[in-house]
């Protein structure tokens, strides 16, 4: 029985996970308010499933990239309700987790095409940058995860023998870009959820990959840069 979180990007979601399959869901889409949302969920989950704390065998956050203030909101949380049950702590790639979810419900379209898919799930950066990485279609991890900025000019290299999948927030702002581009599907709308962490959390549990509690940090990719403070008489 595993909590898992994701709180990487605007989405804020919680799965209780048994034996690999989500039992209880809750997720909101309406922006960054994780740290009022975040257990509340929790809560509603245990509840709905009749699951106490002490039933749990580990927690699973979702370790980034993505948004910093998100990150740190779900590993803090993950981290407090591993210290307070002494369970271990399960850390996901959130674009694995990504590249998980996108292949079980998009199987349709990945065989509309003859040549080779590659999925690229993308998280956004800002502007016309991503946080994103490449997974074959058996959802082997090919690439490293980098940020990346995209012009028309992107994917040259890998169009040639492979038909690309780019999914996430990070490309719904793609889609005019690529939108003549035949060896590119866009899939606008495609959000994290914690329910694509169960597959990947329960194989980490059962090989015992877990992250040291006390030291474990979210991949944030990129420092954390704070907003300038706007002085007055000068916007």
């Amino acid at each position: 029985m595993i909590l898992c979180l994701e709180t990487s990007t605007a989405v804020c979601s919680v799965a209780l996970v048994e034996n690999g399959n989500v039992i209880a869901l809750r997720e909101s889409l309406d922006g960054q308010n994780h740290a009022e949302k975040i257990t509340v969920f929790i809560d509603e989950v245990m509840k709905e499933a009749n699951v106490s704390y002490r039933d749990l065998d580990a927690v699973a956050t979702s370790m980034g990239p993505g948004s910093y203030t998100g990150l740190r909101i779900g590993v803090s949380t993950a981290k407090g309700l591993c210290y307070a049950m002494e369970k271990p702590l399960i850390a996901i790639d959130t674009l694995a987790a990504m590249a998980h979810g996108f292949k079980d419900h998009k199987t349709t379209r990945l065989q509309d095409h003859k040549l080779e898919a590659i999925l690229c799930p993308m998280i956004d950066a800002r502007r016309m940058e991503v946080y994103s990485s490449f997974f074959d279609n058996d959802l082997n991890k090919i690439s490293d995860t980098k940020a990346i900025i995209i012009d028309e000019n992107s994917f040259m290299e890998e169009k040639q023998n492979h038909h690309l999948y780019l999914f996430g927030d990070g490309a719904d702002k793609l889609a005019s870009l690529f939108e003549n581009d035949e060896q590119i599907t866009v899939v606008e709308k495609f959000h994290c959820s914690a329910s694509y962490m169960a597959e990947l959390a329960d194989k980490a549990f059962k090989n015992n990959d877990f992250v040291d509690t006390a030291y474990f940090e979210p991949f944030y990719l990129k420092n954390f840069v704070p907003g300038m403070p706007k002085v007055k008489g000068l916007e």
